[in-house]
């Protein structure tokens, strides 16, 4: 399988690569009043931008969060944690890099430490990062370090990346055949950070170890409600979200598809969850924050995502965890020009059958810069009927509820 991808990828990483700070520009074609709203509402984005991959120059960062604020954005939830960071000291060299390169930004930065300074930087004209990990590889196997990662602002972490950790298990490794869930550790992790306060984020983790980590939740920490970061739901692309990669291949030899076929895939897209998924986090009072990440779009895969598509993305998920549950999250990499020879590098984490790039040689290379699709976003959203109230809840307000509750 290993061997099947880094072929795969070394063979693919000489397609033409659009970055996403390269992808179309809607922001012009949005309506003045879509802009405004934008402008005078709190909106909060995500994104995973690692040193090295996501960006090479500080200026890189800067440039995009002066662009962000400018156009209104308020802040973001920003990786720290990802699979560059395997341990402690590997994440703190990373902490350095970003504070240095969003520092670097015109506009001035307020670190959140409470959810009150989401307010602070909007009314102050500031923009607000938030530091979450989506890895619990930097506790090096010692729950006591979730304090530290604390200490350092985390705000949101995931047990899993992709892969199995000593917490659990993630996606790829669900679609590769791991049943295993939750782990005693994982179990020690939660409880550390439900203590100090880091909101549980589920993204990226399998759905054996999700299960496990909210009827964990609903047990020992009732009323403590966690997030989806940034999920699409699997129903708004008809897909199947838990297969593993024989499933699918005998589901498209039951449908006779070969490659070459539209409706053939070489995996299940194993980042969306399930309706299932989404309900229980809603029934816990939690969120699911929708990601215009284009490889996600099951078989859509467009050159550039629209806000169009991004609010129908939304509202697949509104349809069915409600309006006070949902999110938004773009997961942008800011450039993606670095994203292949990253998969290379680490081919444990992108075991997938090389699903995410056969996406990308099909088009979906972008992940939506925030202040590019925005105020589209909400002109799209306005014409499907959502009010200015509901736009609210679904760009900040539902996410600051639950970090309010979740935050210590």
């Amino acid at each position: 399988m290993k061997k099947l991808l880094i072929a795969t990828l070394i063979s693919a990483a000489t397609f033409n690569t659009h970055a996403s700070i390269e992808t179309k520009d809607w922001h012009e074609f949005a309506s003045k009043e879509a802009k405004q709203f934008v402008a005078d509402n709190i909106v909060l984005d995500f994104y995973a931008s690692p040193s090295g991959t996501g960006f090479s120059k500080n200026s890189e960062v800067a440039n995009y969060i002066d662009l962000a604020h400018e156009r209104g954005i308020t802040g973001a939830s920003v990786t720290l944690g990802a699979p560059h960071t395997p341990n402690l000291l590997a994440f703190k060299f990373e902490h350095r890099k970003w504070t240095k390169a969003s520092s670097a930004a015109k506009t001035p930065i307020r670190y959140v430490k409470h959810v009150d300074d989401f307010q602070k930087a909007h009314d102050n004209g500031e923009y607000a990062i938030m530091w979450a990990s989506q890895t619990t590889m930097p506790l090096e196997g010692d729950a006591a370090n979730v304090a530290v990662m604390a200490e350092y602002g985390v705000k949101t972490m995931q047990l899993t990346y992709n892969e199995t950790e000593l917490t659990g298990s993630g996606v790829i490794s669900m679609i590769n055949g791991d049943t295993s869930g939750l782990t005693d550790f994982g179990k020690e992790v939660l409880d550390e950070m439900v203590k100090h306060g880091i909101t549980v984020d589920l993204s990226h983790t399998s759905h054996h170890t999700t299960k496990d980590i909210t009827d964990y939740m609903q047990k020992h920490h009732k009323g403590v409600p966690v997030i989806y970061s940034h999920s699409p739901l699997a129903s708004t692309y008809d897909c199947e979200p838990h297969e593993t990669l024989t499933e699918t291949e005998k589901r498209m030899a039951q449908k006779n598809l070969k490659k070459g076929d539209p409706d053939f895939r070489l995996a299940a897209c194993y980042r969306l969850i399930s309706d299932e998924q989404a309900k229980t986090v809603a029934d816990m009072g939690g969120v699911i924050a929708v990601t215009a990440t284009e490889w996600m779009m099951d078989g859509v895969w467009p050159e550039d995502i629209t806000p169009k598509q991004f609010a129908e993305m939304i509202d697949g998920a509104v349809q069915i965890a409600g309006i006070d549950h949902v999110g938004i999250a773009t997961d942008d990499m800011m450039t993606t020009a670095k994203v292949v020879p990253f998969t290379i590098a680490n081919p444990d984490k992108y075991a997938d059958n090389g699903y995410m790039v056969s996406a990308f040689n099909k088009g979906s290379t972008g992940c939506a810069e925030l202040s590019k699709h925005m105020a589209g976003v909400v002109d799209s959203l306005w014409e499907m009927g959502y009010s200015n109230e509901d736009l609210a809840k679904l760009f900040g307000g539902n996410l600051m509820r639950v970090y309010e509750q979740t935050w210590k």
